[in-house]
């Protein structure tokens, strides 16, 4: 019998309008160039990969996907438990999450050290992952300290995933032991 498997997400209708509303909010204009990221795009085809910590369905793009389980599946069989926080937003989501930031007081750069402006988180590739394992607080720097953390970097590149946020990035984002993205190899030739 085949698992239900939920919907996917609803993907940004109209992404220069949801880039646009984060301007009007707040985020420089110069965000790209002086954060040196690149707008990001949503994946055509997204892949279920189960749920997060939340009990909430999560997605990836299907590479990204299938790396993904193998990374899981290698990390398990000596023990060591990966869990899903978050994987695809789209670009709306994460104005949403900026929109909810900004409504609870906190201002607009505050936000952006810990967080992409919309249209340019890698989550919205459906590549991204915010990862974590029993016993430790998701999203928390105390993951750097887990014996998940300590595989990942040792392991990590080897199913083409690397974490995107070291200490002191080129970002200007804040240092994010449990954001890793799969980086798809480039074929020579």
């Amino acid at each position: 019998m085949a698992e239900n498997v939920p919907a996917p997400p609803r993907r940004s209708v109209d992404v220069r309008a949801c880039i646009a509303q984060a301007h009007a909010l707040g985020v420089p204009r110069d965000y790209a160039r002086v954060r040196k990221l690149a707008r990001v795009r949503e994946p055509r085809q997204l892949e279920f990969i189960g749920y997060d910590t939340q009990q909430r369905a999560q997605w990836l793009a299907p590479r990204a996907a299938r790396a993904w389980a193998r990374m899981r599946e290698a990390a398990a069989e000596i023990g060591v438990e990966l869990q899903i926080v978050s994987a695809f937003r789209s670009v709306e989501y994460q104005f949403g999450i900026l929109e909810r930031k900004l409504a609870r007081g906190q201002d607009i750069e505050q936000i952006l050290r810990v967080s992409a402006a919309p249209g340019y988180s890698e989550h919205h590739s459906g590549r991204a992952l915010d990862i974590t394992t029993p016993g430790y607080a998701a999203l928390e720097q105390e993951f750097e300290k887990s014996p998940a953390f300590a595989w990942l970097k040792k392991n990590g590149r080897h199913f083409g995933f690397r974490l995107s946020y070291p200490q002191r990035n080129p970002h200007g984002i804040a240092y994010e032991p449990w954001h890793w993205c799969f980086h798809v190899a480039r074929r020579s030739g």
